[in-house]
């Protein structure tokens, strides 16, 4: 795609019921349905692969769903749980780009023409992405793969799930001239009957319409119909994010025990993370240290100073005080990881403010199991 913008639309496959599956092993090939009370006037959220397969879908009643499939497993969402989940992948995609743009919990936009691995092949990034997530995450992501959002996005779905789909600029015509008109972002159930009435079925049927007809019969939205049905999306990747956050962690080839090893590791992501503190010259209040142990329970243990986390000694010092309040080392770990948030900021008057970000750390207390082994 030499020339053209590189963007990647990552949705993860299922997200409420696979984290659900995820932190409860027996759900695992069950069908599974997150949202309110069947019984009364619950609606669906969200639900596994294996209860789609019953018709069941996000925003159905929950009554209709428990009709579909009456031994279907309903649990109430924890959204706690899944935006903290949605963090961490979040901060993934950092990793390889701060041009993300996220849409919701489980979906986000990334430019990648420029990134930070250096690696020209968008492919590449979002396989290693998706990677990322099945290893540290123990969950599953689409990708999309093309040279403007709106062909990235629909390309996401065309595998899913656990599927990655590449639209290149001389595909594009072919791609959306067969695409259902019901796929084009914006067309919903009364635009598809009114373009069906038209004769309109297809992204080649939309193709042959033209920019003027759209108006009149769509107003302001059939310029973006015309558009899109041309292969033309020219919206950049809104990244108006401030960084809440920098962490660093590893993973181990093999869980380790043993404090004065732990205690190796940990000085070792000081010294990275006192680099990121002074590259992108933050302030920050609050070190949180994350544990992994070798049976994926996920444990954080924080704490927060009355002066900004600068130095590797400061970090080193602290880390070691949190690794003591657990039972690391006595048992054996598969992952550490240690972040810095609460940072400080500037008001218009020059003055230093506090920013304080319960929701934002790079980690945070989660329940037991808030890691399973990575999805094969």
């Amino acid at each position: 795609m030499e020339g053209y913008r590189k963007i990647i639309h990552i949705d993860m496959d299922a997200f409420y019921a696979a984290v659900e599956q995820r932190d409860r092993p027996e759900l695992r090939g069950k069908p599974v349905i997150v949202g309110g009370d069947p019984r009364k006037r619950g609606v669906v959220a969200a639900c596994s692969y294996e209860a789609r397969q019953f018709g069941i879908h996000s925003a159905m009643p929950g009554k209709i769903a428990l009709s579909r499939c009456p031994h279907a497993v309903f649990l109430r969402p924890r959204f706690d749980v899944y935006r903290q989940v949605s963090t961490e992948i979040r901060e993934i995609f950092h990793e390889y780009t701060d041009q993300v743009e996220p849409l919701s919990l489980d979906e986000a936009f990334l430019d990648v023409t420029v990134n930070k691995k250096g690696n020209p092949s968008a492919t590449f990034i979002a396989e290693c992405i998706r990677q990322d997530i099945r290893e540290r995450a123990g969950l599953t992501a689409s990708a999309g793969i093309s040279f403007n959002k709106f062909l990235a996005k629909v390309a996401s779905d065309e595998n899913k799930p656990d599927g990655i789909t590449v639209v290149p600029p001389h595909m594009a015509d072919d791609f959306i001239g067969r695409l259902p008109i019901r796929k084009f972002h914006g067309v919903g159930k009364a635009t598809e009957e009114k373009m069906r009435a038209m004769g309109i079925r297809t992204g080649a049927d939309l193709k042959r319409i033209s920019r003027i007809e759209l108006v009149r019969r769509f107003g302001k939205a059939g310029i973006y119909f015309y558009d899109i049905a041309h292969g033309q999306d020219h919206r950049p990747v809104n990244a108006n994010r401030v960084r809440k956050s920098i962490s660093k962690e590893t993973t181990f080839s093999e869980d380790i025990g043993g404090r004065d090893r732990l205690m190796a590791v940990l000085r070792e992501l000081a010294d990275h993370l006192e680099t990121l503190v002074r590259k992108h010259t933050v302030r920050g209040m609050t070190l949180t240290i994350k544990v992994r142990f070798s049976d994926f329970r996920c444990i954080t243990r924080s704490v927060t100073l009355d002066r900004p986390i600068i130095s590797a000694e400061t970090i080193r010092a602290q880390a070691g005080l949190l690794l003591d309040t657990t039972n690391a080392g006595e048992k054996r770990v598969r992952l550490l990881g240690m972040g810095i948030s609460n940072f400080e900021t500037r008001d218009p008057s020059g003055i230093h403010r506090q920013l304080h970000l319960p929701f934002s750390a790079a980690y945070w207390d989660i329940p037991a199991g808030c890691g399973r082994p990575p999805v094969a």
